[in-house]
């Protein structure tokens, strides 16, 4: 694969799966832009990647998504991938979950996930191409204790591509997702050894994902030779869950 020439939007690119996307696509000669909302991680990501350009952004200030998606098709001249990756969690038991952790998770990771494709949307339909990939949660397909807020964003997520997929097919976008089960970032790197070996042995592979596994996977769904795939979700989360 081979994305020279092509202009990449990567949202919550200092996690560890997002700098995993932004790390593919340079590496494959994109032109890429990624976001994020702690400026620090954004240096040092733009040290790592000197190519890269940066922007930070809080996608839950919706009203402000147009004109933010102005200026990255500014700063790269166009925007032909989208890669929705920024998320949150809020996590608490049903009974104990507050309405600003449920509507927080649901403005971030759907409402915001939708806005950007909107006004992603407008400026593919100029180029009569696009992809999108949108970043979702096995939890999306199985539930998780104390995730209801998390769970139903990312499922939402899932409905809402497969709408968008069905809406702009004809004009050459497409709108996929990537579910990852567990991956290996510095948040699973803290989690007791006792509890990452119980989370181990409920996957068939026997190991966490890595942030390449998921990249890979984005960077596939972006190129050409997935370009009569479009409304699918494809799973990489070592057989924990199929569909």
């Amino acid at each position: 694969m081979n994305f020279e020439g092509k202009k990449i939007l990567v949202t919550g690119a200092t996690g560890g799966i997002g700098g995993a996307i932004v790390k593919k696509f340079l590496s494959l000669n994109a032109s890429v832009l990624g976001t994020g909302t702690n400026l620090e991680k954004l240096n040092l990501l733009k040290n790592e990647f000197p190519s890269l350009l940066t922007e930070q952004f809080d996608i839950s200030k919706h009203e402000k998504i147009e004109e933010f998606i102005e200026k990255v098709f500014s700063s790269l001249g166009g925007l032909d991938i989208l890669v929705n990756n920024a998320g949150i969690t809020k996590d608490n038991l049903s009974l104990r979950m507050k309405s600003e952790e449920w509507q927080k998770v649901i403005d971030i990771n759907l409402s915001s996930t939708f806005y950007l494709c909107k006004s992603a949307i407008k400026k593919m339909l100029k180029n009569k191409f696009g992809r999108i990939v949108n970043v979702t949660s096995i939890v999306g397909h199985t539930g998780n204790v104390g995730q209801g807020n998390y769970s139903a964003s990312k499922a939402g997520v899932v409905a809402m591509s497969k709408s968008l997929a069905i809406e702009y097919a004809k004009k050459n976008i497409t709108v996929n997702c990537v579910s990852p089960g567990f991956i290996k970032t510095n948040m699973t790197d803290n989690i007791s050894e006792k509890f990452k070996s119980e989370l181990i042995s409920r996957i068939p592979m026997n190991r966490l994902g890595s942030g390449e596994d998921i990249s890979n996977t984005i960077a596939f769904l972006s190129s050409e030779s997935s370009s009569y795939i479009t409304g699918e979700t494809i799973h990489v989360n070592g057989g924990m869950y199929m569909a």
